[in-house]
């Protein structure tokens, strides 16, 4: 990462050393000094008092805050930095979860950003500050030194004095000389302290970054943008298929019934087969939609469950499958139709390509996860890739966060299980 392009910009010019850079630069290395000196102090008490008050548990809460630390420190310097780097540097965390001090700590905790935030304040208190203080301290040491050379030489009766602590000027000559030495080196040890400060600068932004750009909160808000669209999707699904129940379905029954109304009123033979035939073809076109309606969402899900909504695919398919979910509470709405549809295609599968004599549907939620397998006992061989059905029941899954795992070596048996969050249907993600 390039250094600040500010103080960089500034540092090429030549006229560098006269504008406001090289002020802003020593401002930034000596304000580290306070900053570094209450950090390490409240470093050291922190971790002195946390370990010996431990064993009363009342250390724990300031081991906490030893670990936290690095929080308030970055925000500082995060502000700091603007005296050389005019590009904002964004903060690192995101919002917690829930409410409550509990919420806030566990998540501040399970960021990468806060304990990067703790390595920059131990080496910001025990190496960068010290090293800050002795580079300014030494140029300030050395020009003024020089510069106060005829002031001291007054002072002294005008008869000798050690400049620097290196020579003797015992009269006003050498005195002006090392007066002129010092004006000329001032503007002169502008540049190293900026190098310095502009290197300090790039570490700081480095080190206080949001990791990858921000990956933590760009992940979060993926998921959460993620289940917006699972719902907006499922919504979506829904209005058709009330739509097709509501408006297409009735109109063919209506159709079916005047028909075969009209069957039964007209004495003419010709006609009649007509009606017949309009009459068996709105039948079959009535079968064709309900079954369209049943695989876009089925209203037994939405009214009763995924249990009861597997017990009537079960019930319905041509291997006998035994079912045993195990389903106290409702769960989100796309979480049930992904697992739906999921167990829908695996009993597809075993009824058209496994062999087998009996499947079984086996199911329950534990630690906030839904797990459903459905085993059989056929031949085997199934497999995930290659465009089938079982592919896409993956990438469903997977949008909704949880994953397919399928065993189904060459004779059996296959074993279908899927995992995926499951939170109850009052709470959201």
């Amino acid at each position: 990462m390039p250094s600040s392009p500010g103080l960089r910009q500034a540092l090429r010019q030549r006229r560098y050393v006269l504008g406001g850079w090289p002020w802003r630069a020593a401002l930034y290395l000596l304000t580290s000094v306070p900053i570094g000196i209450t950090t390490l102090t409240a470093l050291l008490l922190l971790a002195a008092a946390g370990s010996v008050l431990t064993v009363v548990l009342i250390g724990i809460p300031l081991l906490l805050t030893l670990v936290l630390a690095g929080i308030p420190l970055a925000s500082l310097e995060r502000r700091r930095l603007r005296l050389l780097d005019p590009r904002p540097l964004a903060a690192a965390h995101r919002e917690p979860d829930g409410t409550g001090l509990s919420s806030w700590l566990r998540t501040r905790l399970q960021e990468r950003s806060t304990w990067r935030e703790l390595g920059y304040a131990l080496l910001f208190a025990l190496v960068l500050w010290p090293l800050e203080a002795l580079a300014v301290g030494t140029a300030l040491t050395v020009c003024g030194g020089l510069i106060a050379a005829p002031v001291m030489l007054a002072a002294s009766g005008g008869e000798e004095v050690r400049v620097l602590k290196i020579w003797l000027a015992h009269s006003y000559p050498p005195a002006f000389a090392a007066l002129l030495a010092g004006v000329v080196l001032l503007p002169l040890s502008a540049y190293p302290l900026g190098v310095l400060a502009a290197g300090r600068a790039m570490l700081t932004r480095q080190l206080l970054s949001p990791p990858e750009a921000g990956l933590d909160s760009r992940l979060q808000e993926l998921g959460r943008s993620r289940m917006r669209l699972v719902d907006a999707f499922e919504a979506e699904r829904r209005r058709i298929e009330r739509d097709l129940h509501d408006g297409a379905q009735q109109r063919l029954v209506a159709l079916s019934m005047t028909l075969g109304l009209a069957r039964l009123e007209s004495p003419a033979q010709p006609l009649a087969g007509l009606l017949a035939k309009a009459h068996e073809e709105a039948g079959v076109a009535l079968v064709e939609i309900r079954e369209l309606i049943q695989g876009i969402h089925p209203q037994v899900l939405t009214d009763r469950g995924l249990l009861a909504a597997v017990e009537d695919v079960a019930d319905r398919s041509v291997v006998p499958v035994d079912v045993e979910l195990d389903l106290p509470d409702r769960l989100l709405e796309a979480v049930e139709t992904g697992a739906y549809f999921a167990v829908c295609e695996a009993l597809a599968n075993v009824a058209k390509h496994s062999g087998a004599s009996r499947a079984r549907v086996t199911g329950r939620t534990e630690r906030g996860r839904l797990v459903v397998e459905v085993s059989d006992d056929g031949v085997g061989g199934a497999v995930t890739s290659g465009g089938t059905g079982l592919e896409g029941v993956a990438d469903r899954l997977s949008v909704l966060g949880g994953h397919l795992l399928l065993s189904s070596p060459p004779g059996g048996p296959t074993v279908f299980r899927l995992e995926v969050p499951a939170p109850p249907a009052n709470k959201r993600t």
